[in-house]
């Protein structure tokens, strides 16, 4: 079918850049997103996160009446929910936001609607979803009992692209296109066909959901292992950097970097859900998501480690006279992203402990989140360098990249990403 009106909820990483890519192909569409911030920025043309290039194509798309924001969902032929899935407490999922998402659409679907979950999801959340718009709808009806006669599809597609790369990797990336059935899978695949270059392979929703948590779960147990070396490696006095350099000259070997710990809105989450399903067989991807979980301690052990070394050579000084500058807080460089963040949990942790200044350095953002406490203060590079007695690097921006690193070695200086080696 044709889809003339294109309805996408959650105007966030994920959300904004797929509207926008559905409206440089000429489709009207309709963003849906509960910030009014959010939706009266986009209705002016800009944005509200930091993607490279996603400001050009959604200014144009805007400028030309293609894209258009809104708090409200309206009637439109195909519906994709991109709105974020965290997990409580005890790492089970939170479906809060989808079945939110899913009740509001409910009032104005109508017969031959497509209604794509894009969020990624533990296994079932699709089944979840038409359940609640079958509630929703009695009028309706739906996979979940009438197979292909159902008068709205239903399908899963994970995204699955990377930040400061989103444009790019949506249009040719591969998707995996999961239908409740296999004509909803059909009417999906028409619908992605509309910008995808990559191919669409089909499966079942509740394989298309696994294949998400599965890709995530492999780089969570990749960066576990590095991150464990890490570990091994300062404890048996072993450069690790070069270590994994050397390792790395084996055919069939290609380990990770480490790091500070694991985040973003994906893989320090993902594997939970996995984990929460078969709580019993996921063992390696539980071990590992407590691994990565773990990392930002031990930095932070070795940041307290710095500052009695630092007072034990300068008697004169009081720990409140120490200034502690930690570099990146976003969970990987070159994005503003800050969500699930390892680097800038670590930061709000120093603060919290430590008596004296701590300087947060994130070229990425122009403000910090209301939730830091009161004693950090966002800086610049070089007042940063001017200022500080010991300095973290928590993220390998390209800003830091370009840092004179001799001269870092006058400071107390730790290093999570190995980019100020000698």
């Amino acid at each position: 079918m044709p889809f003339s009106t294109i309805s996408v909820v959650g105007l966030g990483y994920i959300g904004l850049p797929t509207a926008a890519v559905f409206a440089s192909r000429k489709k009207t569409v309709i963003g849906v997103d509960v910030n009014q911030h959010a939706v009266d920025v986009i209705n002016r043309g800009q944005i509200h996160i930091v993607e490279p290039d996603l400001d050009m194509v959604v200014h144009a798309a805007v400028t030309e009446g293609y894209l258009r924001a809104t708090t409200q969902p309206e009637p439109a032929d195909a519906f994709l929910i991109a709105v974020p899935t965290p997990f409580k407490n005890n790492h089970e999922p939170d479906l809060t936001y989808i079945e939110s998402a899913s009740k509001s659409i409910a009032p104005v679907l109508k017969k031959g609607d497509l209604v794509i979950l894009e969020s990624t999801s533990p296994v079932g959340a699709t089944e979840q979803m038409s359940a609640w718009l079958a509630e929703a709808r009695p009028d309706l009806t739906f996979p979940q009992s009438h197979g292909e006669n159902s008068d709205i599809r239903i399908a899963h597609c994970p995204e699955r692209v990377l930040p400061g790369h989103v444009l790019r990797e949506l249009v040719q990336n591969d998707r995996v296109i999961g239908g409740m059935t296999p004509k909803c899978s059909e009417l999906a695949i028409s619908l992605y066909q509309i910008f995808v270059q990559g191919e669409c392979i089909v499966t079942n929703a509740r394989t298309a959901e696994m294949c998400k948590l599965t890709e995530n779960s492999s780089r969570d147990v990749g960066i576990a292992f590095a991150n464990e070396l890490s570990m091994i490696c300062d404890k048996l006095d072993i450069d690790v950097w070069e270590l994994i350099s050397l390792a790395n000259r084996h055919p069939r070997v290609n380990i990770l970097q480490p790091g500070p710990g694991v985040g973003g809105h994906c893989i320090a989450v993902d594997p939970w859900f996995i984990v929460s399903k078969t709580p019993e067989q996921a063992r390696l991807i539980r071990t590992a998501r407590e691994v990565n979980d773990e990392k930002p301690k031990w930095v932070l052990q070795k940041i307290q480690l710095a500052v009695a070394e630092f007072l034990q050579s300068h008697p004169e000084k009081s720990a409140s006279e120490v200034t502690i500058a930690c570099f990146g807080l976003a969970f990987k460089p070159d994005i503003d992203d800050l969500r699930e963040s390892p680097a800038a949990a670590i930061c709000v942790q120093v603060a919290s402990k430590h008596p004296g200044h701590v300087l947060a350095v994130e070229p990425n953002i122009d403000r910090l989140p209301a939730t830091f406490n009161s004693n950090i203060s966002l800086s610049m590079i070089d007042p940063a360098l001017n200022k500080a007695d010991i300095i973290v690097l928590l993220v390998d921006h390209k800003e830091f990249k370009e840092i004179d690193s001799p001269g870092i070695e006058s400071y107390r200086v730790i290093d999570t990403r190995g980019i100020w080696k000698a």
